[in-house]
């Protein structure tokens, strides 16, 4: 029976020991076992770039939040007293009874409807049908006196939406521009990745892979700062315009009264 020898050990100063040592020095450092990159890792060890884009980014989100709070609340407290303005409105009946006592006793009440841009158009036809009665010349024209009507409550009415409206605007750029901010520090992350590749000599995933996950966060970042943005755009945009179309048939209704019982020429 022939016993195959044990392989001899390489002996200190072997060239195959330094043929060994030196791919292994060649080899990328493996990741511990069940390692992965944390995403806050990778934001605070991005390149500066890439964190002045996820700063932009955040900052974008938080106004956009805000201002999607602020508005909520802006445009609930409006429709509700505009809803409760109107039934005190419309509550006199067969509309004979649009005596100046009872536009006096309503306009004595809109401290209760501050919150109502339809309360604050009432109140500026008022003020002008009051200063056009006091100041009214015998034999003088109520076609003019209509019309200075008419104004005040398109002006103040142009003014309220313009009030509610505030802010808007700012969602919807931050939904058109966001993503190409965080698109930005997209391709920022990955041409840092090839410089890296092209610096090293290779292309495993030790080497790709943080820059390319920074890059992936701050598209991530752009989107989330952008979807909730033209989602809350489009919901408010669509009560506006309710609101806007509600207010325009006060305004047309209260001149028509204005008309038939006030300045009938």
């Amino acid at each position: 029976m022939v016993q195959t020898p044990w392989p001899r050990a390489p002996a200190a100063g072997d060239p195959m020991l330094d043929v060994v040592f030196a791919h292994l020095t060649a080899l990328p450092a493996a990741r511990p076992h069940g390692s992965q990159l944390h995403p806050l890792d990778l934001i605070a060890n991005a390149s500066w770039p890439v964190q002045m884009v996820m700063a932009i980014l955040l900052v974008m989100s938080v106004a956009c939040w805000f201002i999607i709070g602020a508005k909520l609340v802006r445009l609930t407290q409006a429709t509700s007293a505009s809803r409760q303005f109107l039934d005190l409105f419309w509550s006199g009946g067969d509309g004979q009874t649009w005596t100046q006592e009872r536009l006096e006793g309503l306009y004595g009440q809109l401290r209760a409807y501050e919150a109502s841009p339809i309360a604050a158009t009432f109140r500026a036809g008022y003020v002008e049908l009051a200063r056009v009665l006091s100041s009214a010349q015998p034999g003088s024209s109520s076609g003019d006196e209509i019309e200075n009507v008419e104004r005040a409550i398109r002006r103040a009415s142009g003014n309220e939406m313009t009030s509610v409206e505030t802010m808007l605007p700012f969602l919807a750029t931050t939904g058109s521009v966001a993503p190409f901010i965080g698109l930005f520090g997209t391709v920022w992350g990955i041409m840092q990745s090839f410089i890296s590749i092209a610096g090293s000599g290779s292309a495993s995933l030790d080497v790709v892979a943080p820059g390319i996950a920074e890059a992936l966060i701050a598209t991530a970042i752009g989107l989330l700062a952008a979807i909730p943005a033209v989602m809350a755009y489009n919901f408010f945009l669509r009560r506006i315009q309710v609101l806007e179309s509600e207010i325009e048939a006060f305004g047309y209704d209260f001149l028509n009264i204005v008309k038939r019982h006030y300045l009938r020429g």
